[in-house]
């Protein structure tokens, strides 16, 4: 079989299924970090992004920007798990074309938002590559009562987003700020029942906190924020890269969040029986299934 006939989350769940861990593991493969026990009150998280030269960046891309994003989608990470970033390691292969001018641009970019975020870069590895691949590897923290997880969701709970969608590929999957502060007020004040970043469309990613639930969901048309580079609702819905916190929360905390009026977190839906799958509530009141396109590897 090929990889292009299991597809990516197939291939997922086959290496899943391969993967055997103790006692120590809170949360192994399947979730946006491993987390682990660390001490009474701190779990240990981890977590690894690669980025491919011609998947997620071309070859024309300004190579600060590369790096920088390379750092920024592993903080999403931890961003997602509500935890605090502390170490990272970077892999990285380049081709030997390639300047060293340009290899120092991609170092400023991945030096500059890991001092922002007080992250210590300390150490990696070096390949020659056909293609430049960049992995980043973080670990970090975050205490018990405050982790997130993609499970958790509950029936009747409001389904949440920071930022809007659509239209990342003009610039924003480069650009974008990891939600790190956004995650740490959500889970000091009205901590939610799920979250997840939205790396590969905001419908594939709301799945992956539904399959993780067991439950199913409807979004209202109208109440997602659209970006100005959005093309249709197609794209709002499967583009990826925002990079945006997903979450879930009780009707009671929904309130609470509303009530603060801060403009960053959007309503967006409702979390529903599994029997109703992913619907869409269209501007007009018709409602169909949500097909999801987000992106995948295979």
């Amino acid at each position: 079989m090929r990889l292009s006939t299991l597809g990516e989350f197939g291939l997922i769940r086959k290496i899943q299924k391969l993967l055997k861990v103790d006692s120590s593991v809170i949360k192994g493969a399947g979730d946006d970090c491993a987390v682990v026990k660390l001490d009474r009150n701190t779990y240990q998280l981890f977590t690894c992004d690669m980025i491919v030269e011609g998947v997620d960046f071309t070859a024309q891309d300004n190579p600060y920007l590369i790096g920088r994003k390379a750092m920024a989608v592993s903080l999403s990470d931890i961003a997602a798990c509500a935890g605090i970033p502390r170490y990272a390691l970077i892999a990285l292969g380049v081709p030997a074309y390639r300047t060293v001018r340009f290899v120092d641009e991609i170092l400023k970019g991945l030096r500059d938002i890991a001092r922002r975020y007080k992250v210590n870069i300390v150490g990696g590895d070096i390949s020659r590559s056909q293609k430049l691949v960049i992995d980043c590897s973080v670990a970090g923290v975050v205490e018990k009562k405050y982790l997130l997880l993609r499970s958790g969701a509950k029936e009747k709970d409001i389904i949440f987003v920071t930022g809007s969608f659509g239209g990342t590929r003009a610039g924003k999957h480069l650009r974008f700020t990891p939600r790190l502060k956004e995650a740490r007020f959500l889970s000091r004040h009205c901590k939610p029942s799920a979250m997840i970043d939205v790396s590969d469309g905001l419908a594939q990613d709301l799945g992956h906190i539904l399959y993780a639930s067991d439950k199913g969901a409807i979004l209202y048309e109208s109440l997602i924020p659209k970006s100005r580079q959005a093309r249709d609702m197609e794209d709002v819905l499967s583009s990826g890269e925002e990079f945006e916190l997903l979450f879930t929360v009780s009707r009671k905390k929904a309130r609470a969040l509303y009530a603060k009026k801060n403009s960053c977190f959007k309503p967006i839906g409702e979390v529903t029986d599994k029997k109703y799958s992913l619907t869409l509530v269209r501007r007009d009141g018709t409602q169909g299934k949500v097909i999801d396109k987000g992106f995948r590897h295979f």
